[in-house]
Formats: structure tokens, sequence, C-alpha cells
């Protein structure tokens, strides 16, 4: 017999300002959040023919449940659609995985959070963001999709600045952080093939990463020359030696693809050139904007603290 996990619900005075009660209980991530009504979250719920009691996931650190509904929850509060629930309850999934190491992620004094790069044709269905400004604001899907995902790490695992989240700094990506890979206009595979899925499968990503770094090459027009900018970025001190995404810009690879360079050989370029990284830690993609020489380089959580997890919706 399944276990009743059922979310608590409270009598509030409708005289009460709904949002302040999220703010004192501490259900937020310091943004004001959707008060989470029983009627919005049972809209919520209509984008999962999953049981609301089924348990996803328990979330470290504190291990609290999971649920579909707990879930859904978490989503109303960020301002998702329910049509994002299903990528919403699969990226929970992913990001409980062992090998992600969610524990550690929550309670490290780095400054990793987790990441979504999303994949396949759910990208389109769901209008995630892959070219202008895709990092930043401005886009319904990637920021509400990537908050829902750090209020459950938050409301449901317990990860509190200062109590068990123990970042010395943190970085805006702890808000959200939830991109799309813009396959159209990639001259290779994309992420989620190179990890073993089909082209028509939609998958999430879930990685631990630290801040986005911007690589600026508008001078090289060779591959060599772009990927030796990249590397001499990668390779400074003090970057986390491990698991890392380089978010090619549409124009970089397509200099790169044209001097004959595939995913592959950018790969064990750049571990060559670096001397420090191993080629298949280094996770490619293509998206940003179609004009302008930039790649942005997005670090990791040391050599093997974590590892990325990819799972179909």
């Amino acid at each position: 017999m399944a276990q009743d996990w059922h979310s608590t619900q409270l009598e509030i005075n409708e005289t009460e300002d709904l949002i302040e009660i999220c703010y004192e209980n501490g259900w937020t991530d310091g943004l004001p959040v959707v008060p989470p009504t029983p009627e919005r979250v049972e809209r919520m719920l209509r984008g999962t023919d999953r049981d609301p009691n089924e348990l996803i996931a328990a979330v470290p650190p504190k291990w609290g449940r999971a649920t579909v509904e707990k879930v859904a929850i978490n989503a109303v509060m960020a301002g998702c659609k329910p049509a994002y629930l299903p990528l919403i309850l699969t990226a929970v999934e992913a990001v409980t995985a062992e090998q992600f190491n969610l524990h550690g992620v929550q309670v490290t004094t780095s400054h990793v959070s987790p990441m979504l790069i999303v994949n396949g044709p759910i990208r389109r269905q769901l209008d995630i963001n892959d070219g202008f400004n895709l990092f930043g604001q401005g886009w319904r899907a990637n920021a509400t999709i990537g908050r829902a995902l750090r209020l459950v790490c938050t409301n449901i695992g317990g990860g509190l600045p200062g109590e068990l989240d123990r970042s010395a700094f943190g970085h805006a990506g702890k808000y959200t952080c939830c991109i799309a890979e813009k396959e159209e206009e990639s001259p290779w595979d994309p992420l989620h093939v190179n990890r073993g899925f089909k082209p028509d499968d939609s998958t999430v990503t879930i990685f631990a990463g630290a801040g986005p770094q911007t690589v600026n090459d508008h001078g090289n027009n060779t591959a060599e020359g772009i990927l030796n900018t990249i590397a001499q970025n990668i390779a400074a001190p003090g970057n986390s030696v491990g698991e890392t995404i380089l978010v090619i810009g549409v124009e970089h690879a397509k200099t790169i693809s044209a001097d004959g360079f595939d995913k592959n050989d950018v790969r064990q370029y750049i571990a060559d050139a670096t001397k420090q990284y191993a080629a298949d830690d280094l996770m490619l993609m293509v998206a940003g904007g179609p004009a302008g020489r930039w790649t942005i380089v997005v670090p990791g959580w040391g050599s093997r603290s974590s590892r990325a997890i990819t799972l179909r919706l």
C-alpha cells in the first residue's frame, strides 16, 4: 500500500498577504513566489498523468520527500505552466541520481548549482530559449523551469543559504539556470546524441555548474586560433579541472567546423592544449545568438565530485 505523502494545507485568513506568508515561512528564493493555492496546484497537476502521491525522490541534504504533488507546488511558486511539469519531474529524477551527488552540491562551499540543458523536440514544444540572451532574463520557460528545480532543492531538500547551503559566494545561476541547445544551427550532433540518445528523444541534462565565463574571440578565423583562446581561458588558475560545458556560439562553431573539426577533434585539441583536462570531461553544445564570436565556458565541480546526468522525458 502506498504511503500518504500529501502536502499539508494551511487555512489562511483572506485578509492576509499570501506572498508575505510565503516569505515568513521561508518558501521563497528571495524573490516573490506565486502563492500555491489548491486551485493553482490542481491546475498544475493537469500537466501530467502521474499520481500526485507518487514519490519521485528523496532530496538531500534533509532528504525531504519530493512527490509529484510537492514538485507541482514548487512549480506553481516558480511561475511555471502545467506543460512544464513533466520536464521538471524528470529534472528532479536526474538531479537526485547518485552520480550527480546533489548532497554535495547542496552543502559545498563551492558555488556550483544545478544547470539544466534541454535537447530534442521538447525545446520547441515548451518554447525554451536557445538563442539571444539564453543565460539571461526575459524568457518564461527558461526562468521558471530552472527556478522550480531550485525551489525543490531549497524547500524540499533544505538547501537554505547559511544553514545547509554553505556556498561561500554562490552566483546568479543559483536562482535559475535552464537553457536549450540550438540544434538546428549546429554543424555537429547535439549533446543528447553524444550522450547516447536518439535525435528525436527529448532529454534534460543536469550539470553542477559554476558561474558562466565569457570567451571573446573576434580576431581568429581558424579553428586552431579559436580553440587556443578557449583553452587559455579554461586552463586559467583556479578553474575546477573536471567536467566542463562549452556552449559554443554559432559563429565560432561554424568556423571550427569549416576547418574540418568535429566534436571529438575539438575535445582532443583542448585536452592536448591544456594538458589538464580529459577529453571526455568536455561537454560541447551550440547555442546563443546568430551573430557574435563568443563562447561560454561553464566550469564544473572538481575532478569527480559530481557527474552530469541525462534522462529522457
